[in-house]
């Protein structure tokens, strides 16, 4: 058996949605920031994040999280978050996976009933509170980065679907928020292909008309999040169907998703602080979400997230590259 290549990952799913944690083969990224490494695994080692999460080693909508040393005294552990679209700032789905598997591994003190892991992400530090009993990660609560609306009730002509009203906010990612409604498509699996079609549109029709840019994090300046409102959501409990760049669904109910929504709602004064909001996904898997403070994001009105959720250990891996495989960074089909 030949290797050129080897990476240990341990595999998990997030009410849902995979995150493939890998613990081994990178090395140590340079940086002097979890952004700046995020910057620079993008630039010159991104065919580590092709080989793992493009078939055949993962599939169409795969995620996962690559440890390192933490670059700040008051962290854990780094992350950098790899998906088939690229390297996100921040992950919520991801770090509730990560959160899991550090404390399922033993690679943190665990304590009960709570463990508290500070993580250092490329979008800023976030607070994971893991709930564990008998050893065991029931839930995770994470602290996420500051949320704020970049723009609200805005319109969008895009080709073929005309002119699109939509909001805009940042909850870790850049998050367009349009009612499915008003791209005259139902809140239904069966027609899948014509929602991600449609949220692909819109997509470029933001990055290309008025991209968005986070005002402190270096490289966030892009639109690959659609989340189609579901009829009959409220600031209680939303459902949505979560289109994501290249052309795929998030499965979870996505953190950094929950937050921006939340942010929105809070925004337009339909959701106050310490009241939970409940954010169900296209499968049907929920994640509560919780304001907790209001700040500032350089000047722009802003919320503090939290986000409770579950994940569950799905494998322990060791993946390879033969040297003389045809496909050492994988394919998209």
């Amino acid at each position: 058996m030949r290797s050129k290549r080897m990476f240990t990952a341990v595999d998990s799913h997030t009410e849902g949605m995979p995150t493939r944690v890998v613990t081994g083969g990178v090395g140590v990224i340079p940086g002097a920031t979890m952004n700046e490494k995020r910057l620079y695994f993008m630039e010159h080692l991104d065919d580590i994040r092709l080989l793992l999460m493009n078939e055949p080693r993962g599939h169409a909508a795969m995620s996962g999280a690559i440890l390192q040393a933490p670059t700040r005294p008051d962290a854990d552990w780094g992350v950098v978050f790899i998906e088939v679209s690229g390297c996100l700032p921040m992950c919520g789905h991801g770090t509730i996976g990560v959160a899991t598997v550090l404390v399922e591994t033993g690679m943190v003190d665990v304590q009960e009933p709570v463990t508290i892991i500070r993580l250092d992400t490329p979008a800023g530090l976030v607070i994971a509170r893991v709930s564990v009993r008998d050893g065991h990660a029931e839930s995770v609560t994470l602290e996420n980065v500051p949320s704020y609306v970049d723009r609200m009730d805005a319109m969008i002509e895009v080709p073929g679907l005309g002119t699109i009203p939509y909001s805009l906010a940042f909850g870790g990612n850049f998050y367009a928020m349009v009612d499915l409604d008003s791209v005259n498509l139902p809140f239904d699996r069966d027609r899948q292909h014509d929602i991600i079609d449609a949220g692909l549109a819109i997509m470029n029709a933001i990055n290309e008309q008025n991209p968005p840019r986070h005002p402190t994090i270096d490289g966030v300046d892009h639109c690959h999040h659609v989340e189609f409102i579901a009829p009959g959501s409220t600031a209680q409990h939303s459902r949505h169907a979560m289109a994501i760049f290249p052309g795929w669904f998030d499965r979870s109910p996505c953190g950094t998703g929950t937050s921006a929504r939340m942010a929105e709602l809070w925004a337009r004064g339909e959701l106050a602080l310490d009241t939970d909001f409940i954010n169900e996904s296209f499968i049907g898997s929920r994640f509560v979400g919780r304001l907790i403070a209001e700040t500032m994001v350089e000047g722009i009105p802003a919320v503090i997230p939290t986000i409770t959720g579950r994940a569950w250990v799905t494998g322990i891996g060791q993946y390879m590259l033969d040297p003389s495989d045809p496909f050492p960074t994988g394919f998209q089909f």
